[in-house]
């Protein structure tokens, strides 16, 4: 867990420092901080994305993993969470609440970055990755929390939350998950990643949340196959 805690406290830490720019950066400089951001989103999900030999399983897993998150609604789940921490805490109407709470909370939570570096400190104790994170995160909710306000603070929360129940499902289920499964969780997280950068970058409204059980039905398909004999 010392790895979340970390990345938490840097994603709130990055949010403050951001919120006391949010009204001195002058609105062309957040727009291109936020594209910025938006391309090397891009690259990351690129990068990640074709690791795994097994696209095709990842293929279905999106297409499965979509229809899930459709019916389950969790993007709107999200947005209407976001909507009640606004009525809550903002002081003043923000159009931008919701926008930098869900944006946030879907780059900080759904990249292959997050289940790995769970995976590892709930696997092997191995905090490495989450460190590694947790400085990433932290620059990026600076840039958009100046340019999005209050909503990426709290986003420490779904971090907290999310990322920890993580964590202590990889130590309960620890020496029984083997690398190919982590290869294709983390190409289904690459492709969601893609896709925030694609949001970040232009006015596409990708519901990317909704695509999230694919990340976790891509290692069910994968043994499925195996155990079916069609894939190795």
């Amino acid at each position: 867990m010392l790895g979340t805690i970390a990345n938490t406290a840097a994603v709130i830490l990055g949010s403050l420092l951001g919120l006391l720019l949010h009204k001195r950066m002058p609105e062309k400089n957040s727009a291109i901080v936020m594209q910025a951001i938006g391309l090397f989103t891009l690259i990351v999900g690129l990068d990640l994305s074709f690791k795994s030999p097994h696209l095709f399983i990842v293929l279905i897993a999106m297409v499965l993993g979509g229809l899930l998150g459709q019916w389950w609604d969790i993007e709107q789940r999200l947005e209407d969470l976001g909507r009640a921490l606004e009525a809550r805490f903002s002081k003043g109407k923000s159009d931008k609440f919701v926008t930098g709470f869900v944006t946030a909370s879907l780059l900080f939570c759904v990249g292959p970055m997050t289940i790995v570096g769970c995976l590892q400190d709930g696997l092997k104790n191995d905090h490495t990755l989450l460190f590694t994170k947790s400085l990433m995160d932290g620059i990026s909710s600076i840039a958009l929390a100046a340019s999005l306000g209050l909503g990426v603070l709290f986003s420490a929360l779904v971090v907290l939350l999310y990322q920890g129940l993580l964590t202590l499902v990889a130590y309960l289920f620890q020496g029984i998950l083997p690398g190919a499964y982590i290869d294709v969780m983390s190409a289904a997280g690459g492709l969601l990643v893609l896709g925030i950068g694609l949001n970040l970058l232009g006015n596409l409204k990708l519901k990317v949340a909704n695509l999230m059980p694919a990340v976790f039905l891509a290692p069910l398909l994968l043994w499925l196959g195996a155990w079916l004999g069609w894939v190795r």
